[in-house]
């Protein structure tokens, strides 16, 4: 039996199923298949408790006068916030999933500060008020960095009356810098913390305009609802694939679980369906994640990441749910920790628990173990206080091989990225939007996209 489809997209990670809303919603026939017999694949929410300590290999049975009740745990492996004004939230929107989620408000976005030995968390900066108040840097450094603030934000790349002698496309980020004079600080935590950059290459960069389109982004996110700029779907990111899911089916899409299909060929190497069962799904175009092609991706880096139980909120903080990043200057690394927490606000643990996340890219040849990788995490495991339970584990990181002749083999397969250590998904999005454009040959014009989810 065969059935025609425009796209077959194999994997339920979150990139293939905004994908799948996406094409769905553009008048596109999608068959989507997963090896696994459940949703979401490396961002899949694990619910009950007892799915995650098996995962894990983790003999603990779930006491629920310890653990609470085991189907109030939802616990994602790849957790990411969502910026309130970002990429995703439009395409969120454009996809109309929204309509099958809740989100709420991540309630505090913070960034640590090495201080002699010790070092503290400080709220970043919300406005160019609380630039004034903050304790993250001396008095005349605030003065620099609110006028820097306030300059910034009003940036019209439109308006040369705004741009104060600097001109985007020709400054980079150290002029821009040094023409406010803030300090090797506050370029720490603004690039990291604010611009949300892994590296401090961007500011050698010959123009300044994805900096400063980078803050915007930030304070535009922010000022839709006050806390902070980042958003998380109630019951854990695995709600995602489960509404995309729904949204495909009224659009005629089809989903299957624990399906492996086979990509079949012609003699030129061009796709011409997917095999699954007894049954072939004719297409000329699939999707899929690295798992089904390793050996057609480049293993780019390694993450170290840490689930970690808590029984209270982060100490000194004292907020339900944050975000907090740790710059690589601060902790003699060359990459950032990302440490996010979520609470039974989130509908992700039953009450008086907390959910913490800690990630980072690995960078000694030596951690090879989750017990030796754990050390790289060290700096931010300690932010955390009593952690009741954690497993500390290593995924790898995939892209796919550049094709010098595309043409020659495997045409009309386009395969995803794993996703990095940072705790938004700001750094998916470009890799949906290329996919996007180089199945259908449109661009996703986000300027026509509402960028306002309700909050419950």
């Amino acid at each position: 039996m065969e059935d025609t489809y425009d796209v077959v997209i194999l994997g339920t990670g979150l990139t293939e199923c905004i994908l799948s809303g996406l094409l769905s919603t553009s008048g596109k026939k999608v068959l989507h298949m997963d090896k696994n017999p459940y949703y979401g694949g490396e961002s899949a929410s694990l619910s009950p408790l007892t799915d995650l300590f098996k995962h894990f290999g983790d003999g603990t049975a779930v006491d629920e006068k310890i653990w609470g009740r085991d189907r109030d745990w939802n616990v994602d492996l790849v957790p990411k916030f969502i910026m309130a004004n970002g990429e995703l939230t439009k395409l969120l929107i454009k996809s109309n999933v929204t309509k099958y989620l809740e989100f709420k408000q991540i309630e505090g976005s913070y960034v640590f500060k090495r201080d002699g030995k010790h070092g503290k968390l400080h709220k970043v900066p919300a406005s160019d008020k609380e630039a004034l108040s903050t304790s993250l840097m001396g008095l005349f450094e605030k003065r620099r960095f609110a006028s820097l603030l306030r300059w910034a934000i009003g940036y019209d790349f439109e308006d040369a009356k705004t741009w104060d002698g600097v001109e985007h496309e020709k400054s980079s980020m150290a002029e821009v810098y040094k023409k406010f004079g803030v300090d090797k600080n506050t370029q720490d935590f603004t690039g990291h913390a604010i611009l949300l950059y892994t590296t401090d290459d961007y500011i050698g960069l010959p123009s300044c305009t994805a900096a400063i389109k980078a803050l915007q982004l930030y304070y535009q996110s922010l000022s839709s609802y006050g806390k902070s700029p980042y958003l998380y779907p109630l019951y854990g990111l695995g709600e995602l694939p489960q509404g995309f899911a729904r949204l495909s089916a009224v659009y005629g899409g089809t989903y299957m679980l624990d399906r492996k299909g086979e990509i079949q060929y012609d003699a030129e190497g061009a796709v011409t369906g997917v095999k699954y069962l007894e049954e072939t799904a004719k297409t000329e175009a699939v999707i899929c994640d690295p798992t089904y092609f390793p050996e057609e991706c480049d293993l780019s880096q390694e993450i170290i990441r840490a689930i970690c139980i808590l029984e209270h909120p982060i100490p000194t903080i004292n907020e339900a749910s944050v975000q907090i990043i740790v710059p690589q200057n601060q902790v003699d690394r060359k990459n950032d920790i990302y440490i996010g927490m979520l609470s039974h606000a989130n509908q992700v643990c039953p009450e008086k628990f907390y959910l913490a996340f800690v990630s980072t890219t690995k960078e000694k040849d030596s951690s090879t173990t989750p017990e030796a990788a754990e050390e790289e995490l060290r700096p931010a495991l300690e932010l955390l206080g009593v952690i009741k339970k954690k497993y500390v584990f290593i995924q790898k990181l995939y892209t796919p091989k550049p094709r010098s002749e595309p043409a020659a083999t495997m045409k009309g397969v386009y395969i995803s990225e794993s996703y990095d250590a940072t705790t938004h998904f700001e750094s998916v999005c470009q890799n949906i939007k290329n996919i996007y454009q180089d199945i259908t040959g449109e661009v996703i014009d986000f300027d026509k996209i509402s960028s306002t989810i309700e909050e419950p």
